[in-house]
């Protein structure tokens, strides 16, 4: 299995980061978030200018076994028919990628369809969509390996071009089951209060998701009575969210911010900080989905989220939102001026 070596930022330069914070022509502390947001970044960087550099977007693809349970509202096709749309600018991701000026890389990691044709699309097709986790684990130690190695060559490939902050998003109809049920196992959440909406279930439907993966989670513990992070993660993870983990954990060992979205995204954060406590230092939370639970999720990695705007679309569209945020804190810790220049009385 692929090894990452991900160390905490060096704290030794934040008192020094915070002296320029507090130094800026402002009262103490009056910027709130922005001056955490600037703080970290700055501790990530190991730098009291910190810069934004070629900010990308991968765009992860894939299907899963669990949709053919009845557990999405939306059929598996819109997995391949909105990856075509990708390409042609026509998602909520390239409107927010195109106003933040982040390049998109759109990812094939498992999608259920043949997409080769589409020659914008980068093909790392693992298989056609996991298998069903209600039978059997969704994939196998191989291709959690090949999945997680594929993230960690596509955050390579932006590293390479310059990028030193990346956002995940995914496409892959059914996600939020295996999502909620990483919450459930992973957070130590009960089930029931991990399952929520996805694409649109409710009533019945909804009770009946809830039995799908009430059913598979008793079956995996009853063949993993002790499990490890690892086999959780496999069992029930799609191929674009082990992708994802395997880019979140490869951007921390580059010191690399990590801008992570909504539920699904959150959910593979929450798994990768199972397996390096550490990645949690370069993630920033672009804000709490209205997917049930997020609020939750966010809560055990003690993650404040910086928009809550009711968003639940996917795609990396939330933390994408958050985006000029970020940007503010890295513009106020390296233009403002500070007291002395500014012949201001400093008065604190």
């Amino acid at each position: 299995m692929i090894q990452f070596n991900i160390d905490r930022p060096d704290s030794e330069i934040k008192d020094k980061i915070q002296n320029k914070i507090d130094n800026l022509n402002k009262p103490k502390g009056s910027l709130g978030f922005l001056e955490t947001l600037a703080m970290q970044i700055s501790l990530i960087q190991q730098s009291l200018t910190p810069t934004l550099s070629h900010p990308c977007h991968l765009l992860m693809g894939a299907d899963h076994g669990i949709e053919r349970e009845g557990v999405s509202l939306s059929p598996r096709d819109v997995t391949w028919q909105q990856m075509i749309n990708f390409t042609k600018g026509g998602g909520g991701v390239n409107m927010f990628c195109r106003q933040h000026g982040f390049e998109l890389k759109i990812i094939d990691m498992g999608v259920d369809h043949d997409l080769t044709e589409c020659k914008s699309i980068i093909n790392r097709k693992i298989a056609n969509g996991t298998k069903d986790f209600l039978y059997e684990p969704a994939m196998s130690e191989e291709e959690m390996d090949k999945a997680l190695t594929i993230g960690a060559e596509m955050v390579d490939r932006c590293f390479g071009e310059g990028c030193n902050i990346i956002c995940i998003g995914e496409m892959g109809i059914a996600n939020t089951s295996p999502s909620s049920i990483w919450l459930n196992l992973l957070g130590g959440v009960p089930l029931e209060k991990c399952v929520g909406a996805g694409s649109g279930v409710k009533g019945t439907q909804l009770s009946h998701k809830y039995e799908v993966l009430k059913l598979s989670v008793e079956k995996f513990q009853n063949g993993f009575p002790h499990p490890s992070v690892n086999d959780i993660i496999r069992y029930f993870g799609g191929f674009e969210m082990v992708g994802a983990i395997g880019a979140m954990l490869r951007a921390a060992e580059k010191k690399m911010l990590v801008m992570v979205d909504g539920f699904i995204m959150s959910a593979c954060m929450l798994a990768a900080s199972k397996m390096y406590p550490a990645v949690l230092d370069y993630a920033v939370f672009g804000h709490c989905g209205d997917e049930h639970a997020h609020a939750r999720m966010l809560s055990l990695m003690n993650a404040r989220p910086i928009l809550n705007i009711g968003m639940r679309l996917g795609e990396g569209t939330g933390a994408l939102c958050a985006y000029p945020i970020i940007e503010s804190s890295v513009r106020m810790i390296n233009e403002m001026n500070n007291f002395e220049n500014a012949n201001i009385t400093k008065y604190f």
